[in-house]
């Protein structure tokens, strides 16, 4: 029985309701001598007391999404079938491009408000460059299956959990896409794919999304395996100009030290509540040998950059929980690189849900605005279609790239889109309602060049 479903839920229910009954109907009725009837009576409890927390724990569990099924939870899973080593750019020296495409077989995915809003896929990938065998959730935009949209091609962005945690967060917890589906509607911000793959693949240790060979090469499993098998299988704009990537906590660190790392993959990052220094989470592999922890932590990479790279970083948090992170590598980013930094007030939450999901939107909208390639002419469905092909228009062709005809965007357009973006940073102070609406003021970050 899953950990996460509606049969285990319902199941800890009726076990704490039948816990609660069975000391008001027997607790007088014990046959046998005092011993007998005292320890009876004392497993009773204890049975009550079990289901009472079990129950407690599921309903937690469900809300935050926290192990996705017993192997988490009990420490035993491992999605890692070898780690062999990869070289400095993760592809061992595969060349890419002679890898045959990567048809994969998907299905519903299952889980707290898995449904919703057009429903999430899952797939079960096996890594061919990484060596990690794991789960991939996947959103198609409400445009994705429209006949004005046949021959678009789409931005994508991945989405990163915390430590630990489940991909499905994102659309449970965070209710990433219930969020954002009226706004692909109406013109607000541009349709993305949303891509979240498994990223706690070994157990009782956070990966830091790095490559350590001969344990775990997450960081190719996450930038080269999962990209590749979502332009192989859908209708998804080419990298790095249409991919970019966003997390929380753990997944912020890894949101933002991927696009470092990897500009030639990914345009933007976004991290909320993230840290630079892998040893923000204790439990993190590359945080455990000093050159692990150089390696992996995007503000010394960048700084070591003789050449700036050509991406957009956004980074948010409260004074001591993501904000200085963000702060210090705005210090030292030179042009292309740009860095929006918002500072979120203490009463805006703590180290939760609560403080991310209201963001999502006006995240999003920073996205919009940074992947130029997702928001010409993607506009919403609405009214009559425009003329393909307008100028500036960069909706690619048809699903194998080969160049066919573009087909034609709603009557909403990348005008709209942009109209509705905020143009300057948030600071401090802001209501969450502000930052989810993008009315908050925000002019303590940089803007980008």
């Amino acid at each position: 029985m899953s950990l996460t479903g509606t049969p285990f839920l319902f199941t800890s229910f009726v076990l704490c309701a039948v816990a609660l009954l069975l000391p008001l109907a027997l607790w007088s009725r014990m046959p046998g001598p005092a011993p007998v009837r005292g320890a009876a009576r004392l497993l009773m409890l204890l049975f009550a007391q079990g289901t009472a927390i079990s129950l407690v724990f599921v309903l937690v569990n469900n809300a935050n999404n926290l192990y996705d099924n017993w192997a988490d939870l009990l420490g035993t899973g491992n999605h890692v079938q070898r780690a062999a080593d990869l070289g400095v750019d993760g592809t061992g020296g595969i060349s890419l491009k002679s890898l045959p495409r990567m048809r994969q077989t998907f299905r519903p995915a299952d889980g707290h408000r898995m449904r919703q809003a057009g429903g999430v896929l899952a797939t079960d990938l096996r890594g061919r460059v990484s060596g990690v065998n794991a789960e991939v959730y996947v959103w198609l935009p409400p445009q994705y299956n429209e006949p004005a949209y046949r021959h678009r091609k789409f931005p994508v962005v991945e989405l990163f959990s915390g430590y630990p945690g489940s991909a499905k967060a994102w659309f449970g917890s965070a209710r990433v896409h219930e969020q954002l589906r009226p706004m692909m509607l109406d013109g607000r911000i541009a349709p993305f794919i949303l891509v979240a793959p498994r990223t706690n693949l070994l157990a009782r240790a956070d990966t830091g999304c790095a490559n350590i060979p001969g344990t775990v090469n997450a960081d190719s499993w996450l930038s080269i395996d999962v990209p590749r098998m979502v332009m192989d299988n859908f209708r998804a704009e080419s990298a790095p100009n249409g991919w970019a990537t966003a997390g929380y906590s753990a997944g912020a660190h890894c949101a933002t030290k991927l696009a470092v790392a990897h500009p030639d993959r990914y345009r933007a990052a976004v991290s909320m509540s993230g840290y630079n220094d892998p040893k923000g989470e204790r439990s993190s592999l590359a945080g455990q040998n000093p050159e692990l922890r150089r390696r992996n932590n995007p503000y010394l990479v960048l700084r070591a950059d003789r050449v700036p790279p050509r991406i957009a970083l956004y980074f948010s948090g409260e004074s001591g929980d993501g904000y200085q992170a963000g702060a210090e590598i705005q210090a030292i980013a030179k042009p292309p690189t740009s860095v929006d930094v918002v500072l979120l007030p203490r009463s805006a939450g703590g180290h939760d849900m609560g403080l991310w999901r209201p963001q999502l939107p006006e995240v999003f909208r920073w996205l919009t605005e940074q992947l130029d390639s997702g928001t010409r002419g993607t506009g919403g469905t609405g009214g009559t279609a425009g003329a393909a092909g307008t100028p500036g228009s960069r909706g690619s062709a048809g699903t194998d790239g080969t160049g066919s005809p573009r087909g034609a965007g709603g009557t909403v357009g990348a005008d709209r889109v942009r109209s509705s973006l905020p143009h300057a940073p948030s600071s401090g102070g802001s209501t969450r309602a502000e930052l989810a609406s993008g009315t908050a003021s925000r002019k303590d970050a940089a803007r980008r060049p």
